[in-house]
């Protein structure tokens, strides 16, 4: 069963969950205008781990082009995305578990702290468990 789970989340899915426009329509939303927003926020699939029916994700926050990410407020987005409309987890995850064709639901999700692996990228754990 991982590595089927592993081959769901190509590319192509991963930007179908989140569009790379859902960043601009986040800060149109956040600021009044796309041009303030500092990152694009993407979604990458890190792993299944079937020991824990945990699928691992992140939200990534890439830094645009003469941005500065580090100026920005990142450590307090896991709490405005769990709930921002535009971002949707709730959706995406709901979204994920029909991309599972009904081999297993989630059984929940949560959001971990931001965490700054570069310095032109931070990101936002998402674990989703699977019964």
């Amino acid at each position: 069963m991982t590595e089927n789970i592993a081959s769901i989340f190509t590319q192509e899915v991963l930007e179908d969950l989140l569009p790379l426009h859902r960043s601009d329509e986040f800060f149109e939303a956040l600021y009044g205008n796309a041009d303030e927003g500092a990152y694009d926020i993407r979604l990458a699939f890190i792993k299944y781990d079937g020991g824990r029916k945990c699928l691992s994700f992140e939200l990534q926050l890439l830094e645009k082009p003469e941005k500065c990410l580090a100026c920005n407020l990142t450590y307090g987005l896991p709490e405005v995305f769990s709930r921002h409309p535009l971002i949707n987890i709730k959706g995406m995850v709901e979204k994920i578990e029909n991309l599972l064709g009904g081999v297993t639901k989630c059984t929940g999700w949560e959001l971990g702290h931001t965490q700054t692996p570069t310095a032109n990228m931070h990101s936002i754990p998402l674990k989703i468990w699977l019964d």
